[in-house]
Order: structure tokens, then C-alpha cells, then sequence
């Protein structure tokens, strides 16, 4: 029971996180770029629960917000931006020589990667690759950011609280 109300918490940040998100305009010319408040949720996760508790929050999340504040090609690009980058972000942690800031980095740039991956895969052409050098450095930018939000956050939520999650 414990561990279905702090999933559906979590689960519920996300989803505010992404929908206040959504209404925030990007002043930046380049499409699918902004910060990704609610990847901070997965990324402590990561570090608070544990993989597969991440796992099934971020895709939850994805497809939720895609149907209640996007499109099905919305959910197309986020899914396939998610899946990479906790694939990334997963290894990252294992690996134990990455900080928390330092996996966000990796988990921000790959999902960049997995969506410019899905847009070839769907519009059939090379030219999304020109995005590919101000998309690395906007997850670069993006991944530091909720990589100290994410620091900060977890370093204020009680361990003892984790237990059984």
C-alpha cells in the first residue's frame, strides 16, 4: 500500500511537472527543446527507489501527459526520447563513476538523441541531423540543470522513507 501511494505521488508530480511545462513557451527556434522538469521525478527515482520503479513512473508519464496535454506523435517522440535515455541513465548509475548531475547530462542528451532517432525514422530524412549539434548542447544545458535540481531535492527527502519502495 505504502509503496502504491508513493508511486501514484510521483507519478502525479510528474504528470504537474509536465503540464506546467507544456505551457511555458520556449523562446528558442529549434522544436522539442525545454527543460524537462519532470525527468527530475525519474532521476530521483533512480537514486530514491529504484529501476524499475523509474521505469514505470517515466512511461506512465509519457503516455499519460500525451493523451491529456499532447498528441499521439507527441507520445511518439517523448516515448522514444524516455526509453533511451533511462536505457542511458540506468547504465550511467550502474556504472558508479557518474554523479547525479553527470547522469541527468547523459539521460538530457540521449533523449535528444532518441527523438532525433524516432524523427528520421518517421519523416524518412537525414535533414533532422542538423539539429543534432544544439540539441546535444541544449541537453547538455538542460541535464546539468535538473541534475542539481535533482540533487537538491533528494538530498531533503528522508531515506528511512524509502524502504519497500
Amino acid at each position: 500500500m505504502k509503496k502504491t501511494a508513493f508511486c501514484g505521488l510521483m507519478l502525479a508530480l510528474a504528470l504537474i511537472a509536465s503540464y506546467v511545462e507544456s505551457l511555458i513557451p520556449v523562446p528558442i527556434p529549434v522544436p522539442g527543446i525545454k527543460l524537462g522538469v519532470a525527468n527530475s521525478i525519474v532521476l530521483i527515482l533512480l537514486y530514491y527507489a529504484n529501476t524499475k520503479t523509474a521505469w514505470g513512473i517515466s512511461l506512465a508519464r509519457v503516455i499519460l501527459s500525451g493523451f491529456l496535454f499532447g498528441s499521439m506523435s507527441s507520445i511518439l517522440y517523448s516515448l522514444s526520447g524516455a526509453v533511451l535515455s533511462l536505457l542511458i541513465m540506468t547504465l550511467a548509475k550502474k556504472r558508479d563513476c557518474f554523479t547525479m548531475t553527470g547522469v541527468s547530462v547523459a539521460g538530457g542528451v540521449s533523449h535528444n538523441i532518441g527523438q532525433l532517432i524516432m524523427a528520421y525514422l518517421v519523416l524518412e530524412s537525414t535533414a533532422v541531423w542538423y539539429y543534432l549539434p544544439v540539441l546535444l548542447v541544449s541537453g547538455c544545458i538542460t541535464g546539468s540543470i535538473i541534475g542539481i535540481l535533482g540533487k537538491e531535492i533528494f538530498k531533503r527527502i528522508p531515506r528511512e522513507e524509502a524502504v519497500g519502495i
